[in-house]
């Protein structure tokens, strides 16, 4: 693959893990089990919809608290900044969480969209806004991310893809997104894409 020029990250379980349980989330809030939360709440009233979000809001800062790096997380961010390839964020979460992960683990984005920025993933309209923001076109940016919606979204946008699967073995449905370009158990391995700008 052509070294990117700018990269689009998913936060929690591809930049760290959160262990979010996203069915208590469900369950406090009153929605059906298993099924996406945001597109349960599609439609909903305003009453349900700011219950819920302050339910989210809660459960995702403190997650972030929580969290830990995952593998090869710190080497890569610091890679790319000393590098000069831009970083951004894309995230169905709070940009509280995402400002929380800044602060705690000191990292810098260039950029950063969240479900309150606008159609939350797998819509590409965070991915083709982050583009912009970064001044990359799409096709020289890599978008990754460990779960399906991150992929359609880079996909949709125009960006290379890469998959974080951890110990997992790829999702047997992989090929119904539309497959992405890499494949990785996690972000160490993407760090041989600038091995030769060293």
């Amino acid at each position: 693959m052509i070294r990117p020029r700018a990269m689009i990250f998913d936060l929690d379980g591809t930049l760290v893990e959160t262990n979010l349980d996203f069915d208590a989330m469900r369950a406090e809030i009153g929605l059906r089990p298993s099924l996406p939360i945001l597109e349960q709440l599609e439609g909903a009233d305003a009453v349900l919809r700011a219950r819920a979000e302050e339910i989210m809001r809660r459960h995702e800062r403190a997650g972030i608290a929580g969290a830990r790096l995952l593998d090869g997380c710190a080497e890569l961010l610091a890679r790319l900044e000393v590098l000069g390839v831009p970083a951004a964020i894309l995230t169905r979460n709070v940009r509280d969480a995402v400002d929380d992960f800044v602060a705690r683990f000191g990292f810098r984005f260039a950029a950063v969209y969240t479900r309150e920025d606008g159609p939350p993933k797998p819509s590409a309209a965070g991915a083709v806004a982050l583009c912009a923001a970064l001044g990359v076109a799409p096709a020289d940016v890599l978008a990754v991310g460990d779960y399906k919606y991150d992929i359609i979204a880079g996909r949709d946008a125009g960006c290379r893809t890469a998959l974080v699967c951890g110990v997992e073995a790829p999702p047997v449905d992989l090929d119904d997104w539309g497959r992405p370009d890499l494949v990785v158990r996690s972000l160490r391995e993407l760090l041989p894409l600038w091995a030769a700008a060293d």
